[in-house]
């Protein structure tokens, strides 16, 4: 009998302890750390991690890194082209990617019409955790799935099982529905578990990585919005996807937090429909479409959103506060940041905001996490202080130092130009970012504070 021992391990954050304890030190939860048996010796892992290495070709060989021959594998395309833009330019053989998102968010969804193309070349095999393969069936079926043919399906928790299955059908591309409910056969913890999820992600990865299989993982989240299970798995997958739905619940919200193949910051835009999910090719237009009528407070900026730039509105609110401590709230954007600005703009610009309740929110549910919006909400809050309508054809981006100064936002000529597609005609923008001229747009340069007031007055006030 393989001799085993006892570990202590938080079903939230993963962290292991020699004893049990009531809290966990390491995320402050109570009542999470559970108890399992790990074996002791690795000659007792015959189950999981021994099977994956058996279907991978055996042992290993160690050579020289001047000798490895240096393969560029092609990618091969998901059947999505915004999917595949994420990715990085398509799926690459071998690769493990996690697709996390809120329960009803359209993971399956979009992952079973990605299966359904690449079923076209390249031998394929989903994988269910968690519904029947009647369940599976009839969803494809409704989202009208082409090359059903093609696809093998299996309900299964198993690793070793599934392991087994993929070299038997020689499956080159895998969905795994999901991560949470696999299990190895070596460890005693119960499914979704952090040793379980580790362990059976760490074999499925062992397996892709010598098999040139493509396995595609469905991850669940926890109340926090974070990945569920241990930290591990963040480390051991090539590519971490997120799957969000936008504030109104009408679109999906794709985006990317690791990328060893491609950039780490890419976005994508998806409507689900009862057909599956619709691809946005322009999502500045979704995130544009306000009243024929200007309102005090709007102001419009770019955001740089991995390779392209994304017109979003940012809106602001200043009213007179009731209380002594008068509220700072913001949506989509940093609360520091605001905390930030209004300081700049009460010490540069003699506008004191200290009696002011200030709200800040940015329309659509995108989340701003680059400093190019500061001069836009800076001005959101002026126009709406003012009760000066700021022109619907003006776009704002820059920014802001704490001596007052407009600093310039990378890829400035493209976040023009994108904005002179949509139909705007004018932008107040860094100086350093006016190096050059944009056809159908007038360029106003502000260096600090007062320049960008200035310009403000001149737009909404003219002469």
């Amino acid at each position: 009998m393989a001799k085993t021992k006892r570990a202590y391990v938080c079903s939230d954050c993963g962290a292991d302890f020699p004893r049990w304890q009531g809290q966990c030190s390491a995320c402050a939860a109570w009542n999470t750390i559970t108890e399992f048996t790990i074996p002791k010796t690795r000659a007792a892992v015959g189950g999981g991690a021994a099977a994956a290495s058996s279907y991978a070709g055996g042992t290993t060989q160690v050579q020289k890194l001047s000798e490895v021959e240096s393969k560029d594998l092609p990618r091969y395309s998901s059947g999505v082209s915004e999917l595949d833009r994420v990715f990085g330019g398509g799926i690459v053989p071998g690769s493990v990617l996690l697709l996390c998102g809120d329960p009803g968010a359209g993971k399956s969804t979009l992952l079973l019409q990605s299966i359904g193309s690449v079923a076209a070349t390249k031998s394929s095999l989903y994988v269910s955790g968690e519904e029947s393969i009647h369940q599976i069936s009839q969803r494809a079926k409704r989202l009208g799935t082409p090359n059903l043919d093609n696809i093998s399906v299996v309900a299964e928790t198993s690793v070793e099982q599934i392991l087994a299955h993929v070299t038997a059908q020689k499956a080159e591309f895998v969905i795994i529905d999901s991560i949470q409910t696999m299990t190895v056969a070596h460890n005693d913890s119960a499914a979704g578990s952090p040793s379980q999820v580790k362990e059976s992600a760490a074999a499925l990865t062992r397996f892709a990585k010598t098999e040139g299989v493509t396995f595609m993982i469905v991850g669940h989240i926890n109340k926090d919005s974070n990945v569920a299970g241990p930290m591990q798995l963040i480390h051991i997958v090539d590519g971490l996807f997120s799957l969000s739905s936008t504030s109104d619940e009408k679109f999906r919200v794709l985006r990317t937090s690791k990328n060893r193949f491609g950039a780490d910051s890419e976005s994508c835009f998806f409507a689900m429909t009862e057909t599956g999910m619709k691809q946005v090719k322009n999502p500045s237009a979704i995130f544009l479409s306000r009243s024929n009528k200007n309102h005090a407070g709007s102001a419009c900026t770019t955001l740089w959103e991995g390779t392209r730039p994304l017109l979003v509105e940012i809106q602001a609110l200043c009213n007179s506060s009731v209380t002594e401590n008068p509220r700072r709230l913001t949506v989509g954007y940093d609360s520091n940041r605001l905390a930030m600005s209004i300081a700049v703009l009460a010490r540069h610009g003699g506008i004191m905001l200290s009696d002011m309740d200030i709200f800040v929110n940015c329309v659509g549910g995108i989340k701003i996490e680059e400093t190019s919006a500061d001069l836009a909400v800076l001005l959101a809050i002026f126009s709406s202080f003012k009760n000066a309508p700021i022109p619907q054809d003006v776009l704002v981006f820059g920014e802001i130092g704490l001596n007052a100064d407009i600093r310039p936002a990378a890829n400035g000529i493209e976040r023009i130009r994108e904005a002179a597609k949509q139909g705007f005609t004018r932008a107040i923008i860094p100086k350093a970012n006016a190096s050059r001229q944009v056809p159908g747009i007038e360029i106003i340069a502000v260096e600090d504070l007062q320049e960008a007031l200035s310009a403000f007055d001149r737009i909404c006030n003219p002469v």
